[in-house]
């Protein structure tokens, strides 16, 4: 294959970063991000495509109930949850609006970036099956006790109510059974931003290499 054919076939290559709530998923990202890696956030996007005015946003006013939006004409993202963690089926159904609309924007957003390689922050891989679309697959862990704590230190909550949001997710053994690399979030900054390093030296090469393999064929 020519270089002029090869540029236009080639995607760049793609790591997916998830992890479960309160792992630590949106600190590792930043220090990607701060690397000069590109970073395509799952969580900005779903505020963004149900922005007010959207269509979207209009539907799940009609499915979930008009009481959930704010007098901004935004959605009431607090009350929306805290209603969808309680009924497994509407939950389902939410992320069933949402998924695509999400998906959808992913790809416009990559379609405009370059870099060695795009990091994807996903915190629902393992719910959406979605592994298989990615080059790699990073997993934020951490102690499901350390989550615990650091859920209620940041929401707010109390024990009873950060074990029911846990529930709804995947379980840590669920997480790393996909996972090609782990990150434990469990020790210092430092500790962290030296595993981040050598992870982005480590997806350098392995997306330069997968760039030679597409010029060779």
């Amino acid at each position: 294959m020519n270089a002029a054919a090869a540029s236009t076939t080639r995607r760049a290559w793609r790591v997916a970063l998830t992890g479960g709530i309160a792992s630590g998923k949106t600190t590792v990202s930043k220090m990607f991000g701060a690397l000069g890696v590109p970073l395509i956030d799952a969580d900005v996007i779903a505020r963004e495509v149900v922005a007010p005015g959207t269509t979207l946003l209009q539907r799940i006013f009609e499915r979930f109930g008009f009481d959930l939006r704010q007098p901004d004409g935004g959605l009431d993202r607090t009350a929306l949850r805290n209603r969808v963690f309680a009924n497994a089926d509407e939950r389902r159904e939410l992320e069933g609006l949402v998924q695509p609309a999400i998906r959808a924007r992913s790809e416009e957003l990559a379609a405009g970036v370059a870099g060695p390689y795009l990091l994807y922050v996903i915190p629902l891989l393992a719910e959406t099956h979605a592994a298989s679309q990615f080059d790699r697959v990073l997993v934020v862990d951490c102690p499901e006790s350390l989550q615990l704590q650091r859920l209620q230190a940041r929401d707010g909550c109390d024990l009873q109510q950060a074990q029911a949001i846990l529930a709804t997710q995947s379980s840590r053994s669920d997480r790393l059974s996909i996972a090609n690399d782990v990150i434990l979030n469990d020790g210092t900054a430092t500790s962290l931003e030296s595993e981040v390093l050598s992870l982005h030296d480590r997806y350098l090469i392995l997306a330069r290499a997968s760039e030679r393999d597409v010029y060779a064929q």
